[in-house]
């Protein structure tokens, strides 16, 4: 006979407390709160498509794959977060539906492209990147903050600092700024200061910042050990400043972090083949 205290459903608010205690649960508020926070800066009727469109183009594709998969409906958790970064790093000008094949995009290569049990790429990094060809999309990073107060910039580096301790992932992100800023440092230095000097302000710097707590920390695709994210880190920020100077290209950020993704599922295959 089944014990009724354990067939009774949990209550809505323990369920909700327990989620975001949970380190997704946890990004995806903390993204949230920074989500809401720009919008004032950007005006909510103009990133309300973006986001709607971002997460729901998400939700749609892998909620059916996780119910397939499992057996029964979860909350599609890494979809949402996948879907508010795509969203909060496109222009919000963009037309709702390029956010929702974004993110459907992203999806769909986090279990196409694997390397045994996890996915190679950061999905939303591979789809910003293949989008940006596809629809010529524009990237403003609204959701870092650079249209708000600078003192914006504490909430940011509060709230990526907390995750990034969480997922213990602070060696990865020191490694990559202090690699990107020096060099970019060293290009300033070495007489070419005005095509540097835009990284050093908004949007490039907040761009940079969110980049590095909400996107070079992903777990599945970034290593665990202390060693190996100092090497990700700064193969990240080698190949971000290589191709920024050499292509110029906006997604240059993103090229930097697919290529420490390569680097990771290279390090992970050689590891069990060993």
């Amino acid at each position: 006979m089944t014990d009724p205290a354990i067939a009774a459903p949990r209550p809505l608010r323990i369920t909700l407390k327990r989620f975001f205690r949970a380190p997704k649960g946890m990004l995806i508020l903390l993204l949230a709160i920074l989500a809401i926070t720009a919008a004032f800066g950007s005006g909510f009727a103009l990133v309300a498509p973006v986001v709607l469109g971002g997460v729901l183009g998400a939700v749609i594709v892998d909620a059916p794959i996780l119910r397939y998969r499992e057996g029964e409906w979860t909350v599609p958790d890494g979809a949402i977060l996948t879907g508010l970064i795509v969203a909060m790093v496109l222009s919000p000008m963009e037309p709702w539906y390029v956010a929702a094949i974004t993110s459907a995009i992203a999806v769909f290569s986090k279990y196409l492209i694997r390397v045994g049990r996890a996915n190679v790429f950061n999905p939303a990094a591979l789809a910003l990147v293949a989008t940006f060809y596809w629809f010529n999309t524009g990237q403003s990073w609204w959701g870092a903050l650079p249209e708000i107060t600078p003192l914006a910039l504490v909430l940011l580096f509060a709230t990526g600092i907390f995750i990034t301790d969480r997922v213990n992932k602070i060696p990865l992100v020191l490694s990559f700024l202090g690699a990107y800023y020096l060099l970019v440092t060293i290009t300033a230095f070495a007489g070419q200061p005005a095509k540097v000097a835009e990284l050093y302000r908004p949007p490039d710097l907040h761009a940079a910042l969110f980049f590095a707590f909400f996107m070079v920390t992903d777990p599945p695709t970034s290593p665990p050990k202390q060693r190996d994210q100092v090497v990700n880190g700064v193969i990240t920020a080698v190949v971000s400043y290589a191709v920024f100077e050499l292509i110029g290209a906006a997604y240059f950020l993103l090229a930097g972090l697919l290529a420490a993704n390569v680097w990771e599922a290279w390090r992970r295959w050689r590891s069990k083949a060993v």
